[in-house]
């Protein structure tokens, strides 16, 4: 009977007994270190998302969305200027990141494909992808401050936009390539041309995964401080509509207030990274929906 099953492509199910007990020892071992790990990890983020909730709720307020940040050692404040200094950066970043990634990720999935120029900007896009977020605000600072001679948002927004880009153009490219080769092949059939192709179709076919890519280099830039060190830093007073100057901002507002000897300033800083960590998880979570709403379809 077994030697029927065995041709009919059905073996019966291996017996615990017929296992060798080391095997046995060593699948629970490693079922147990990947349980330990898990609840490790859960328990070392559960505390600091604790530790940020309790300390960064005592700091809201209404003052904290209306009034600017105080100056060393005054009381009261809030952190309404730094916010709208880091909207304003971050949708300059996005704003210049999301043409160019998608149409170098365009490029990589239709037109370059396999050639030596894709690769080549493939090895150079991953390159920006890992590299440190410090290193591109030293590159913004010498292409950028220097020059100009003083700090500006435009340079802290060149900066999000160049930790955006690769971001944007490895999704782009991602989603391109999971967009069916007959869809293409229809469009191509009824005569219209590449681009036509890829404007009414492919890009309409991925809008949803290029979509989510936007979203993930916008949460991914919402946080960032080292780039905004080097070329915008901050400033406890509104800042000027040309941008020039030190431009307040979140991310370095909280880094120096959290390293102040001044009470009201590390609950600033409280509230201010608790607000940016529930932007984040925002953003997050909205790209999880738009992805799912996408395989759904």
């Amino acid at each position: 009977m077994d030697a029927l099953n065995t041709v009919a492509g059905t073996a019966p199910p291996l017996q615990a007994s017929r296992v060798r007990s080391g095997r046995r020892i060593a699948d629970k071992m490693l079922i147990g270190a990947s349980t330990l790990a898990t609840l490790v990890g859960i328990l070392v983020l559960g505390s600091i998302l604790g530790m940020l909730i309790i300390e960064g709720v005592k700091g809201f307020s209404p003052l904290l969305f209306t009034e600017p940040t105080p100056g060393p050692g005054s009381e009261g404040g809030g952190i309404a200027n730094a916010i709208l200094g880091s909207l304003v950066m971050t949708f300059l970043g996005i704003v210049v990141a999301t043409p160019v990634g998608v149409m170098a990720g365009t490029f990589l999935a239709e037109y370059g494909r396999n050639s030596k120029l894709a690769d080549l900007v493939r090895f150079l896009n991953d390159i920006l992808l890992s590299a440190p977020s410090i290193l591109i605000g030293l590159f913004v600072y010498t292409l950028m401050v220097r020059p100009m001679g003083s700090y500006s948002g435009w340079a802290g927004a060149v900066a999000l936009a160049i930790i955006a880009t690769p971001v944007i153009v490895r999704t782009t490219e991602d989603m391109l390539r999971l967009v069916p080769s007959t869809l293409r092949e229809a469009g191509a059939a009824l005569g219209a041309p590449p681009s036509k192709v890829i404007t009414a179709i492919t890009w309409r076919g991925a809008s949803a995964g290029i979509v989510t890519g936007i979203i993930l280099a916008l949460a991914r830039i919402a946080g960032e401080t080292a780039p905004l060190l080097f070329t915008a830093l901050n400033n406890n007073s509104w800042f000027s509509p040309n941008l020039m100057g030190g431009v307040p901002n979140l991310p370095v507002m909280i880094y120096q207030f959290a390293l102040s000897p001044y009470p009201n300033w590390q609950q600033l800083a409280w509230a201010g990274a608790l607000l940016i960590t529930v932007t984040i998880l925002a953003l997050s979570i909205v790209a999880r929906f738009v992805i799912k709403s996408e395989r759904a379809r």
